[in-house]
């Protein structure tokens, strides 16, 4: 038993703590080799412990969300990876402030919109269907059918690497395509506060209805995936661009170009996360040599490949 996994147990709880967590089980690639520490601290006290035993033990770590927009080497994560425990599920409605909503970072998109449109509130529709939390959604401003995270937000509470609490307003969180301050300098989203306006229940589920229609006809969801592999360049379309380079169905190994949606790469079966890295390059690189465009990865890539 190492030292760093006893200050885990001893900041935490040793049920909190567990070691060589193959993280093919926490992405959405379902691919990936183990983390070397795999912990879920409850609420932000415990948060802010692990990343004091981090801090002190030099430990690299990583807040993993959904898992939905992370590709994991197949040697897996050296340092430490934290799943926000139930304290960061909870949704809270402030008396007073009607429309007004404080979730948690750790509450999924998708639970979130359910609640939301059970309350007549309008104005999160386009995030139902995408597989991520409000933490990551807030760090990457996600964004889908022509909504972005960075119109609800009202402000942000973070941690920074010192375990410090700053509340962030949304100008404060330089939201732009798939980027944020947050992401920019390292903190970590504890709770998102956003604000929706009053619709009609009926035309909202509608909405949710027929964005579901569109996602379930346009997109590979049969397959594992992370969503959008790559960033939009300025001016084109990933997918387009992709599909152009006559790379529909392009594969390595078990990893795939999706047929269906070409902005997509899908586990077949067993794809390893090196097959999936190489293809996202291949693809890239093709991309650029026929289009001078190059594609970057809208997919965190960590751990050595």
């Amino acid at each position: 038993m190492s030292n760093f996994y006893q200050k885990l147990c001893d900041a935490i709880g040793a049920a909190s703590v567990r070691e060589q967590e193959p993280m093919s089980a926490h992405t959405t690639f379902r691919a990936g080799g183990p983390a070397r520490y795999f912990v879920t601290p409850e609420g932000e006290k415990e948060l802010a412990a692990v990343l004091a035993a981090c801090r002190e033990a030099e430990k690299a770590y990583y807040i993993l969300g959904n898992g939905s927009n992370l590709l994991v080497s197949d040697a897996g994560y050296p340092g430490v990876m934290i799943l926000l425990g139930s304290q960061f599920t909870e949704v809270v409605r402030p008396e007073g402030e009607p429309g007004v909503y404080e979730l948690g970072a750790g509450v999924l998109l998708s639970r979130a919109a359910r609640e939301v449109q059970k309350d007549g509130m309008t104005g999160f529709e386009f995030a139902a269907g995408i597989p991520g939390t409000v933490g990551g959604a807030a760090v990457m401003n996600a964004g889908a059918y022509g909504g972005e995270m960075k119109d609800i937000l009202t402000a942000v509470t973070v941690l920074d690497k010192d375990g410090n609490e700053k509340k962030l307003t949304v100008e404060e969180l330089e939201l732009g395509y798939r980027t944020s301050c947050i992401l920019k300098k390292g903190y970590i989203v504890t709770e998102a506060k956003m604000k929706l306006l009053h619709g009609e229940e009926k035309e909202i589920r509608a909405r949710m209805d027929e964005l579901k229609k569109q996602r379930v006809e346009k997109q590979p969801l049969e397959f594992p995936s992370a969503g959008s592999t790559f960033k939009r360049p300025e001016g084109y379309f990933a997918g387009k661009l992709i599909m152009d380079a006559g790379l529909r169905g392009y594969q390595v190994g078990d990893a795939q170009v999706s047929e269906k949606h070409c902005g997509f790469v899908i586990n077949r079966g067993n794809a390893t996360a090196a097959d999936v890295r190489t293809l996202m390059q291949n693809v890239s690189d093709i991309v650029e040599e026929k289009f001078d465009v190059r594609l970057e990865p809208e997919v965190k890539i960590t751990g050595e490949f």
